[in-house]
């Protein structure tokens, strides 16, 4: 058993790994170019929305009040004649992009930390590198790839974006496993 305190050195440089390959996904390789569409008539639905007041916020259309008000012939008839969707809007403004990186980075780093837990327990100081890598990559693969399901389950986004995040996240979890396996601790001495 490894204690978590000896692996902090693991869990912060597989923090960098993933956010620089997260980075080299997004910024070189264009597979996540085509994920969002253009809304066709753009300017009016923004139009009818600022109009609205629509603050920043999750929200789903047609929205029931309850469970109860689901099933009233009125909610079934707005789902049929739809348009049905979910819509996140986010504050006005250019992205802050130095906020959602930080976000980003410390979100590795949770993951890092569970991997590092749930490794450090299953794992013996001096461990051959294959066996810490099969258990922290399998640990940081469904800490990272799985995360998208729930958005093609309940939210509608389509599978072939969901593929492209879980492939991301096979990415990022090998690059923990690597960073874990190269610097795990070796056999500590009596």
């Amino acid at each position: 058993m490894v204690g978590l305190a000896d692996l902090w050195i693991p869990i912060l440089v597989s923090g960098v790994l993933v956010f620089v390959v997260s980075s080299i996904i997004h910024m070189v390789i264009p597979i996540h170019r085509g994920d969002y569409g253009k809304l066709p008539g753009e300017d009016s639905v923004r139009a009818a929305l600022r109009l609205q007041g629509v603050k920043p916020g999750s929200y789903m259309f047609p929205c029931a009040g309850s469970m109860k008000e689901m099933c009233t012939p009125e909610h079934l008839a707005k789902m049929t004649e739809g348009p049905v969707g979910n819509m996140t809007i986010l504050p006005n403004g250019p992205p802050k992009m130095g906020k959602h990186l930080l976000q980003w980075f410390l979100y590795s780093l949770m993951i890092g930390v569970f991997t590092g837990y749930i490794t450090g327990i299953s794992t013996a100081a001096g461990a051959e590198y294959m066996d810490v890598f099969r258990r922290a990559g399998t640990v940081a693969i469904l800490g990272y790839a799985t995360a998208p399901f729930p958005d093609s389950i309940w939210k509608g986004v389509s599978w072939k974006i969901t593929g492209k995040f879980i492939f991301d996240g096979i990415l990022y979890g090998l690059a923990t496993a690597g960073a874990f396996a190269w610097l795990w601790p070796g056999p500590q001495t009596p």
